[in-house]
């Protein structure tokens, strides 16, 4: 979900990518990566998460490894390198290696425009097509049309995301509700904090909490074949079907019944992931990606994790990729690095340090919220449970579906207009194959 959590003020975007045509004209100044001692890598992650820091230790055993040669580490924003990416890898600046977002709308279409090296060679070569989870993979394959989940291999993620429920154990237990292992547990949790006027789910309308709840509602009554049928264009969409017409009224529902607040359509993931912090609402259902900051902020109380109950399917995928720019002139140094990162020391260290890791040792990880985090993953993996994002399909959905779902939180649109107006921006945006 980098794309939705991301977001630049357009002024900023609009100066970084002035900063960089700059520098991808600058021609006889420009370093390169004919150096053959020299591997040129650009990402996007803090230095304090769990990427950041397993990546700047990837690069000192890349050095080991490698005598004589250095990692020149360029720190690039998520919306630099997003934005500009096209310009940039069609230029003599284009880094030897570089973190990249998945999906079709990204990865996607630069291998359709011919910018990134197949890696199809080194994956199968490496193994890393045996090392990846097919649930992991698919964001890696490309086809011609820069549709993900088949064809040839484009990038290669070393870790993966997904999302689970995040409960106060300490309010549960002053209520005397049992953890929230099955639907019906969590179904009578919610009605119990309502009893005691607490809004049950951390929400927020305006980004992307919304429309994951409902998504993850659709879920639980669907199928890998419903998720490639959507995700993949594997078959035809109703979004009147079974599945998608229990989420929307189970959503409508919810929000009637007080399970999520009415003013809740106008507020901010931020708002809803603070809430959980500071005890007030004593359910979340996110991503991964909160877990590392959860656990240095909620100290206050006891909480804990399940996957949502009863649904075999969850939202998720691998993490953002590794690609190498069809340019670069250091192909081999960069499957190198990547080899490094997919290696037990490195995956064992960003499990270590909170993030989710694709080939670490279980045995490994020390930490016992990792753990459990790491083994929800493994169940997730083992499963071929993860389904993706309701936003990726097309083009501009992600803002339809913020929009629309705002109208089933505040009354103002049945489910079933909901549904159609989904179904009707969907149609519009899938690609002519």
């Amino acid at each position: 979900m980098l794309t939705a959590r991301r977001r630049a003020v357009a002024s900023v975007a609009a100066a970084l990518a002035g900063a960089l045509l700059l520098a991808s004209c600058g021609g006889t100044n420009n370093s390169g990566s004919s150096d053959p001692k020299t591997l040129r890598l650009w990402h996007y992650e803090g230095p304090t998460s769990a990427m950041g820091v397993a990546w700047a230790e990837a690069i000192k055993e890349f050095e080991a490894q490698h005598p004589g040669v250095k990692v020149k580490f360029e720190e690039k924003s998520f919306e630099q390198i997003q934005k500009t990416a096209p310009m940039v890898l069609n230029s003599s600046d284009a880094p030897d290696l570089m973190e990249y977002n998945k999906g079709n709308a990204t990865a996607g279409l630069l291998s359709k425009q011919g910018l990134l090296t197949d890696l199809s060679a080194e994956a199968a070569e490496r193994g890393w097509d045996k090392l990846l989870s097919p649930g992991v993979r698919t964001t890696s394959q490309y086809d011609d049309n820069g549709v993900m989940g088949s064809g040839k291999w484009y990038g290669v993620p070393d870790y993966a995301e997904y999302t689970m429920v995040y409960f106060n154990k300490d309010l549960f237990a002053k209520y005397g509700l049992a953890e929230p292992a099955t639907f019906d547990d969590l179904v009578t949790a919610m009605d119990t904090f309502v009893e005691h006027d607490i809004t049950p789910l951390a929400n927020s309308g305006a980004e992307y909490l919304a429309q994951q709840y409902l998504y993850q509602l659709a879920l639980s009554k669907a199928d890998r074949s419903w998720v490639d049928s959507y995700e993949l264009y594997r078959g035809k969409t109703d979004f009147h079907d079974a599945a998608w017409t229990y989420a929307a009224e189970t959503f409508a529902d919810w929000v009637e019944k007080g399970y999520l607040g009415e003013k809740s359509s106008g507020t901010k993931a931020e708002e809803a992931g603070v809430s959980f912090i500071q005890g007030k609402a004593p359910i979340l259902f996110s991503g991964s990606w909160w877990y590392g900051r959860f656990q240095a902020e909620a100290t206050a109380f006891d909480w804990g994790t399940t996957l949502w109950p009863g649904s075999d399917l969850t939202l998720g995928s691998g993490g953002n990729l590794w690609v190498v720019p069809k340019s670069a002139g250091n192909k081999e140094l960069a499957y190198d690095f990547i080899d490094i990162t997919l290696s037990k020391k490195i995956q064992n260290l960003l499990g270590n340090k909170g993030g989710v890791p694709v080939a670490a040792d279980p045995a490994a990880i020390t930490d016992p919220k990792a753990k459990e985090l790491i083994a929800h993953f493994n169940t997730l993996s083992g499963r071929d449970g993860l389904a993706f994002y309701p936003d990726w399909p097309v083009p501009g959905f992600y803002d339809v579906l913020v929009s629309e779902t705002q109208k089933l939180i505040t009354g103002s649109e049945e489910p079933d207009a909901y549904l159609d107006a989904l179904q009707k921006a969907y149609d519009n945006g899938v690609p002519q194959r």
